[in-house]
């Protein structure tokens, strides 16, 4: 498939730069994919929406403040986004400013400091921007990171300066956040509020959690004229025994299993063998979901509206169709529904 098929239209305008003040003041777009039908509601009433017996599956992965603003010693800033830890406590990282030489050491805050050990080759169809980078902190890393680091909003989230992410630090949480490893949110699960929760509950409604640490390689577009040819970045999963039991009651009591998100839906088709069946474990997984793919796992998806050309543009392609996708872009950008990380979202039934 040619990657021209998944490019769209997206008007600056319609992406959403900051968060709704109330999370499940989201509007909601249903997209029926039997009758092809597209209805607007408030995320505020998805419980009335699903059936008792239903079971959501949501990313419980914490956001880690992964940005972080360097000084070198000339005095010129730089700008570090953590990627992953690797077993031996190096980080590998993108770096945005003037490159540096290998064992040059940055400041960090006002005490703190991090040396660049080794420069990496970038994947050319990664759609990484900047320098790849390993580096390793010296003092306390977590230290360094609740105090000079800052929430690793996506490129088109635009912020100047560190004091314009204070909100984000909470905001680009979701109330699932547990298991910290993530430098990128799992954006569907953040119009969920305490109360929908609780209307989800009395409605016979369960939620299970399973972890994929998002990796920042979510963002990264598609370099390949061929989206057969995209290499997918790898990101680590955990699924537990009481979640895959639960999801199992679920499906054997003919409950939907809904996945919060394209990180959700990833992990479960990646633990499911070819009969929807779920296995506990961990591990990673670097699965393209793209048209042509089967579903096993996934009986309904809930999701937001994704960039033009991306992954997860056609991760929803796979799951409700190519032309059933357009037709449902086309009406939430005529409709003003706003779009990406921090916009509104879709449920996909």
């Amino acid at each position: 498939m040619l990657l021209s098929e998944f490019n769209y239209h997206l008007p600056a305008s319609a992406i959403a730069q900051h968060p709704l003040k109330v999370r499940d003041q989201s509007r909601l777009l249903i997209v029926d994919r039997k009758t092809g039908t597209l209805e607007d509601a408030k995320f505020l009433g998805l419980p009335q929406i699903l059936k008792r017996g239903d079971l959501l599956v949501v990313n419980n992965c914490r956001v880690i403040p992964a940005r972080i603003f360097a000084q070198r010693k000339t005095g010129a800033r730089l700008e570090i986004t953590l990627l992953r830890k690797t077993d031996l406590g190096i980080w590998e990282c993108l770096l945005k400013g003037k490159k540096p030489k290998p064992g040059e050491a940055v400041e960090i805050g006002k005490s703190q400091s991090a040396v660049f050990l080794q420069e990496l080759d970038l994947d050319p169809n990664a759609g990484w921007i900047g320098g790849l980078w390993r580096i390793k902190f010296s003092g306390d890393e977590k230290k360094i990171l609740d105090q000079a680091g800052v929430a690793p909003l996506p490129p088109y989230l635009k912020r100047k300066s560190p004091e314009e992410y204070q909100q984000d630090r909470i905001r680009y949480q979701t109330i699932f956040a547990d298991m910290p490893g993530a430098v990128a949110a799992p954006t569907a699960g953040l119009h969920f509020t305490g109360r929908v929760i609780r209307k989800l509950k009395d409605r016979g409604i369960g939620v299970a959690e399973i972890t994929l640490e998002v990796g920042y390689g979510t963002f990264a577009p598609v370099r390949s004229e061929r989206i057969e040819d995209h290499g997918m970045h790898s990101e680590r999963y955990r699924v537990s025994e009481s979640a895959a039991a639960k999801i199992a009651r679920a499906r054997k009591k003919q409950g939907r299993i809904i996945a919060v998100g394209t990180t959700s839906a990833r992990t479960l088709e990646t633990v499911s063998d070819g009969k929807g069946e779920l296995r506990a474990g961990q591990g990673e997984t670097d699965l393209f979901i793209y048209p042509g793919y089967r579903f096993r796992a996934v009986d309904s998806l809930l999701t937001n509206f994704h960039m033009p050309g991306s992954t997860l543009l056609m991760l929803v392609s796979a799951f409700a169709g190519m032309e059933l996708i357009r037709k449902a872009y086309r009406h939430a950008l005529s409709q003003g529904y706003r779009f990406l990380s921090y916009g509104d979202c879709m449920l996909i039934k």
